[in-house]
This record gives structure tokens, sequence and C-alpha cells, in this order.
């Protein structure tokens, strides 16, 4: 049967021989171009500070920056990738300077100067500042777990751990004793040296990891501690309002030392094992915070650990958003943070908290969610029905409201529309690096939008 209905003709080889113009494919309100506008406004003497004055013409810093913040940006995080994009992607060809450098430069340079990323991700706000599209006020603090750079096969429990350590020692005495026989025939082909010190040095890495599970045990016990204390300090004070004993099973006291399921990884030591959000599983991750500016929707303020919880983490996070932008009025956190720790660091620096004691019940009705907050409660009410009632203000529902529509939407651009799941680098300081370079990535795409408003 032929085709009645007449097709556009296609030519595949005169196609390739086509000559395009990359300023017809990028349209003046393309993010590259921003992303090349901004980059170019930036301050760049530190970082050629670090370059000497032998060898090749290196690459210019402020084109690598702009190719690796765009690749960030839009997905890429691969060095190879990178490369491959300069070749064939219209944009990645713009930002390179229609250069290409390979992939082992690239990595070398992102490792090279991760701390440098740190400086550019503040000079971008004040920047954005000084555009009148970020005025610090309000903020919203949120946390989320991503996976590390590790292999889960290459982690060990400390009950695993031990078992091993003995039979490696059990080894090491039989291999000492083998070699003590002066007339004892050897396995063929055994070198005892080689043997010994293979041995020796694997249990000196096990001593290493037992070193590193006996410390985090201790500050797990220090905090389960402080937070047992203040349960149990509740529960004193509702009998004494109360006159009756409180409901419920007593808090159970922590137990110290290293638990048998405790992992240790080899591959990024500093990582740890964190249960997923998502399927409920558990794997190596780094537990990365950030501060989000009400008005702009921008990271301000951001911070990485390998904290389970988020616990201890406003202060770090708090002490990177730059004294230049001016000072926080209030801040909005789910309930994992509530936790004497963060509150002390947030009335430390005189920033009004509001912080969740708890998961709202679902399918309130309206009258419930509109209900005017009963009696502030007495001066001897505890930190934490303190903090329910403020929450329970029209002030205190509107601002914590805002998380919604501010710092928990950050996190799904970064992770659903850039794509960011799994750190490249490993070890915690060049891991944060990293996390510095995606939320400068992600503050580039939001200032876009805000200068495009």
């Amino acid at each position: 049967m032929g085709m009645s209905r007449q097709f556009k003709p296609l030519d595949y080889e005169a196609t390739l021989d086509t000559s395009v113009r990359l300023g017809d494919c990028l349209p003046p309100g393309h993010l590259a171009r921003f992303v090349v506008d901004i980059v170019g406004q930036l301050d760049f003497g530190p970082i050629y500070a670090r370059y000497g004055s032998r060898g090749g013409a290196p690459y210019p810093p402020q084109m690598m920056i702009a190719l690796l913040v765009y690749a960030y940006a839009t997905g890429v995080f691969s060095s190879r990738k990178i490369e491959q994009a300069t070749k064939e992607t219209a944009a990645f060809r713009y930002l390179a300077g229609n250069y290409s450098p390979d992939h082992d430069t690239i990595a070398a340079f992102r490792k090279q100067f991760l701390p440098q990323f740190k400086d550019l991700f503040v000079r971008v706000l004040l920047l954005a500042q000084e555009m009148g599209l970020l005025e610090l006020g309000d903020i919203s603090l949120d946390g989320t777990k991503l996976h590390a750079d590790a292999s889960k096969s290459r982690a060990v429990s400390h009950k695993r751990l031990l078992e091993i350590e003995v039979f490696l020692q059990a080894e090491v005495n039989e291999l000492l004793a083998l070699a003590e026989q002066a007339d004892s025939a050897l396995p063929e082909g055994m070198n005892l040296p080689d043997e010994l010190a293979r041995r020796e040095d694997r249990l000196q890495r096990l001593a290493e990891a037992k070193a590193v599970l006996e410390a985090r045990a201790a500050e797990r016990y220090a905090a389960e501690q402080a937070d047992y204390d203040t349960k149990m300090a509740e529960r004193a004070q509702k009998e004494q309002q109360t006159g009756k004993k409180p409901r419920g099973k007593p808090p159970t006291p922590p137990t110290p030392g290293p638990h048998d399921g405790d992992q240790y990884n080899f591959t990024d030591p500093q990582s740890r094992i964190m249960k997923n959000s998502g399927d409920g599983g558990f794997s190596q991750q780094y537990n990365a915070q950030v501060a989000v500016a009400h008005d702009s929707r921008l990271i301000v303020g951001l911070s990485l650990s390998n904290h389970a919880n988020d616990q201890h983490e406003v202060e770090p996070t708090l002490a990177t958003i730059p004294e230049e932008l001016g000072s926080v009025q209030a801040a909005a956190l789910d309930t994992g943070y509530f936790s004497a720790a963060n509150l002390n660091a947030l009335e430390a620096q005189q920033i009004d908290a509001y912080i969740a004691t708890g998961r709202d019940p679902h399918h309130r009705g309206w009258r419930s969610y509109f209900a005017e907050a009963d009696e502030a409660p007495d001066e001897g009410a505890s930190p934490k029905e303190k903090m329910a009632h403020k929450l329970r203000t029209t002030t205190g529902r509107a601002l914590y409201r805002l998380r919604k529509c501010t710092v928990e939407p950050v996190i799904g651009i970064i992770k659903e529309a850039m794509g960011f799941r799994q750190f490249s680098l490993r070890g915690q300081a060049n891991v944060t690096g990293e996390w510095y370079l995606v939320c400068l990535s992600y503050n580039l795409r939001r200032l876009q939008v805000l200068r495009g408003a």
C-alpha cells in the first residue's frame, strides 16, 4: 500500500555538512549565557594565586568553574560526561570556549579547587544582594541524605570486625611459631614475611576501624544520655503537675559502647550507614543541610555531616550564613531538629525559632486547623510544651507553613530536577566542597529565574 501523504524531505548527509552558529542555539535567556555572565563578575584572585609560573598554558579558571557549575546545574556530574558534552552539546561547547578539556583535567581541577567553592558560593550571594534579589529575613532549614561514593560490600560490622581480628591474630601467632621452627618445611610458594606483613597490615586497619567505631559510640551515648535525661525530667515534671504517674513505659536508658551492627566502610570511612527515606533500606550516606531564605528561595547557608539525625545540625549550618547578608529574624524547622543543642544555637543568635514538636495528625478538620492557640503555658512548662503552643499561634502556623514552599522544593529540585543523589568524591572535607558546588549551581539556576521575574 503506497503513501498518499507527502512528507518533508530528509537528507542526513546534507545535515552533517550544515554549519551551525552557537549563538543561534543559545537564545539570550539561556542558562549557559547567564552562568558565563555571573561567573565573569566574580573575583578569581585566590584561584589564580595557586597557579605556578612554569608549565604550559592552563585552561582559564573562570572557564572551568563555569563549565562545572553549568554541568551540576543541568545534572551532569561525571567528568567523562562533561568532556563528552564539550564535543557534542552547544551549551557545553560555548561554556568551554570551544576547548574540550579531558576528564582527568576536569576531575583534577574540581578536586584541587574544592575549598574555593565556598568562597564563590558566598560571592554569588553578595552579588545577588547587590542585584536586589536577596534580602535575608526568615529562613527554613532542612536536611537530606545523599549517597556516598562507597560500596556496601566494603563495610564491616563491629561484631564481624572482632571475629576477623581474633582469626587474623591466631594466624599471625601460627605463622610466628612456624618461623621459629628452623627445620619446618614451608608450603611450596609460601613467602613467610609477606604472609605475616599482609595479616599485620589488615590487623592495623581493623584496629583503626575499631577506634573509629568506639569514638562514634561514645558520641552517640552522650547524645542519647542527654535525650534520656530530658525525657525523664519531662516525666517528673508532668507527675509533679498532675499528681499522677505518666502513662506509657518510661524511656530505656542508653547502653554505652559500640553495638554489634555498627558499621565501618573501608572505601569512604567517614561516610556512615543511614536509613533511606524513600525505601526504608540502608546505605552509605552523608547528611546534607541547607538554610533557605523565604523571600528568594536562595540557599544562604549549608553544612554536611555523617550524623544520622539532625539533632546537632543547626549551629554548623547557621555558621555558614555570611554576616554581610544581615541577620536572620526567624527560622522554621521540622520535628527532627527539636533538641536542646539546636534550641540553644538559635537562641544564641537571637533567632526566633519555630520547630515542630511532633507530626500533625492526618485529616484534621478545618475548625481544628484554624482554631486560635489556647492560653499560653505557664513558666514551668517544658521547652516542648512552649514550642507547641508557639506553633499554634497565627504567626507560628503561617511561618512554619512556608517550609513546604521554600526549603522542601529546593531539596526536591536538587535531587529531582538536577538529579544530584550521590557524591563523586570521598572523605567529609571533599564531599563538603562538592556540596558547596551543588548549592552554588542551584543558586545560579534560581538567580536566573529571579532576574527574569
